[in-house]
């Protein structure tokens, strides 16, 4: 164990059980000799073992020189992190490091049975890992007794900070002895974590490793350029991408969650969710869906996905931007962790790509811009993971050889091959088509930066050779915000058909004429389905013959000569088109109306205006 020199001995053994060779940076220099017996300000990579490292540091303060701790009473330790997920990954980080000692440790949550957790403090616990919330109320009733406390530990302080559970981390080191050690963990330091362990932390130790400096180098960034109405399908398609074991998809509101929550389920996804509306049990079982394998999509706000650990996750997606650099790294720093590569996807609206370079700017991360992955990418995707599958390189045993030339007898090489191909790509939700962008190029890159215009392979055909068509209306126009851009995918997606079978596109105010060459209308028709609609309730019909693009101009807009451009009314001059209706002399002044009363019409004095009444004064 000379790997682990400085270490309690019961702790040397059971990181040695648990497969740990060596420590990281941040667990190495919490065991340092001038680390005795102090308090520490510790600031690390997410990722980077901060859970075993403050294990570490209490070990020598709590076993006082001996092997193994005594009869269970008063908390020796106690443990604060900022959410029940995360204070429960600890107490579990903390079972395994302090099995060979006899520790007994118990969690304060809340969400979980108040009863229960106070017969379990009455029973004696060495250390008490909780939230603050929930520590407090057992303070303040009684159940949890800090007076031989010897060390408080703040994990994700600044995360704490940023909940607003400031005065109860104050009210909690209060009430601690003040000869106790207090040891502060936090991927940042801001102003605020500052000023906390100045009031809270005496002579205290400042620790901050390398990694902190600069991006986690297992994580591969990559910002992908999305049009606003392809986010989703943008999303979708980088978890058919990658296949990850686990991913993570971060949103900013717990309505996200519900809606992409519903999305990927109805695509075939296995899903769960993780929102603060969710109960504790709620939350315990998606997370251990996500780690048995029963589930490999995890849809979470910021705040419920705190701290959480998955072995298994490979994959982080930023469906939403984050509001800082810190919640950038912290979201990031879910995977790539222990030595393990993962990848973090941030889905960039190309309304909001100046944001997301800030931010990236700011997090001190190099990321590789581009677009997502497209459904023919994803397809030869799936197709390398298939010929790359052990079955196909296996040794065929000696149970299946007589069935396997059974099969052969019976089938043609080609038909076993096609059959293993279907089974593979069965259950698998389709990629979508997304609207070709061009790849983001950060603000400053001037025009020789970006390279020259792509010139075209073939000239563009003049629209009179587009050949024999048949013309189809669409139930949208210019008042509804259509545009080619997201019309145009929208119909080779729905109607199965590419881009070169679509002609001229004529929009009007209140529908959309377009154009499909004649080869390819009936299958066209055929996709559509018997309700002939596209998304989003517009219909389409097929027209006998060309439409009349004439029979609804614009309205030309004439000034009167008097008028200026800050008149938001139109006024037409006479003469102008509409000159023949009979109400087209807006210019002209309506007759004053004659003055009525109820009981008939009104005196009128000079001008034939009506009179106004005496004021009469009434009686108080």
């Amino acid at each position: 164990m000379t790997e682990f020199a400085g270490v309690v001995p019961a702790i040397a053994e059971a990181l040695t059980k648990r497969g740990y060779s060596t420590l990281t940076p941040v667990q190495t220099a919490v065991i340092e000799a001038e680390m005795s017996g102090r308090d520490a300000l510790v600031s690390a990579q997410t990722g980077s073992g901060k859970t075993v490292a403050f294990g570490l540091a209490l070990a020598s303060t709590l076993l006082d020189g001996a092997d193994r701790f005594g009869p269970a009473n008063k908390p020796l330790a106690v443990a604060v992190a900022p959410t029940r997920e995360l204070a429960l990954q600890v107490q579990r980080e903390l079972e395994w490091l302090y099995e060979m000692t006899g520790a007994v440790i118990a969690a304060s949550v809340g969400g979980m049975d108040i009863r229960t957790e106070r017969r379990a403090l009455d029973r004696g616990a060495h250390i008490v890992v909780g939230t603050p919330g929930r520590l407090c109320d057992h303070v303040r009733r009684g159940a949890l007794d800090l007076s031989a406390c010897k060390a408080i530990v703040l994990d994700e302080a600044d995360e704490m900070l940023d909940l607003g559970f400031r005065e109860d981390l104050e009210f909690l080191l209060e009430t601690a002895p003040a000869d106790r050690r207090t040891l502060m963990f936090s991927a940042t330091v801001p102003k605020s974590i500052a000023t906390l362990a100045k009031n809270y932390q005496r002579d205290a130790l400042r620790i901050s490793t390398q990694a902190e400096a600069k991006q986690h180098l297992d994580i591969d960034y990559r910002a992908l350029v999305v049009v606003p109405s392809d986010r989703e399908n943008a999303i979708i398609n980088v978890l058919r991408y990658y296949e990850a074991k686990n991913a993570l998809v971060f949103c900013s509101t717990r309505a996200a969650v519900n809606h992409l929550t519903a999305r990927f389920n109805n695509r075939g996804f296995s899903v769960v969710a993780l929102s603060g509306e969710l109960s504790q049990s709620e939350r315990t079982h998606a997370l251990q869906a996500m780690r048995d394998g029963r589930a490999r999509v995890c849809i979470a706000t910021d705040v419920a996905a705190r701290g959480i650990d998955l072995p298994n996750l490979e994959l982080v997606i930023h469906a939403d931007l984050p509001t800082n650099p810190e919640t950038l790294l912290h979201r990031s720093g879910r995977t790539g962790r222990a030595g393990r590569k993962g990848v973090s996807a941030i889905i960039v609206t190309s309304n909001a790509r100046r944001k997301a370079e800030r931010l990236l700017r700011d997090a001190r991360i190099e990321a590789v811009w581009a677009k997502p992955p497209s459904a023919d990418e994803v397809s030869q995707k799936d197709d390398e993971r298939i010929l790359s599958d052990a079955a196909l390189n296996d040794p065929i045993r000696e149970d299946e050889a007589a069935f396997v030339q059974q099969v052969l007898s019976g089938f043609s090489a080609e038909q076993v091959a096609a059959a293993f191909v279907r089974l593979a790509r069965a259950g698998r939700s389709a990629p979508e088509d997304i609207i070709d962008t061009p790849a983001f190029q950060p603000s400053g890159a001037s025009s020789s930066d970006r390279g020259p215009r792509p010139e075209r392979s073939e000239p563009r055909a003049p629209r009179g050779d587009f050949g024999d068509a048949v013309w189809f209306s669409i139930s949208a126009g210019r008042k509804q915000n259509v545009e080619p851009r997201w019309l145009i995918p929208m119909l080779c997606r729905i109607g199965r058909i590419t881009k070169q079978e679509i002609g001229a596109i004529k929009m009007m105010p209140e529908n959309t004429f377009v154009e499909i060459a004649r080869e390819f209308s009936d299958s066209f028709v055929e996709a559509l389905g018997p309700k002939r609609m596209l998304e989003k309730g517009i219909t389409v019909t097929q027209l006998d013959s060309a439409p009349d693009l004439s029979a609804a101009p614009r309205k030309p807009f004439v000034r009167k000569d008097n008028a200026t451009p800050s008149d938001s009314k139109p006024r037409w001059k006479e003469g102008g088109e509409n000159a023949d209706r009979p109400d087209s002399k807006p210019w002209a002044k309506k007759a004053a109306k004659p003055g009525f009363s109820k009981s008939g019409p009104r005196p009128t004095d000079d001008g034939g205006k009506p009179a106004k009444k005496p004021f009469k004064k009434k009686a108080y």
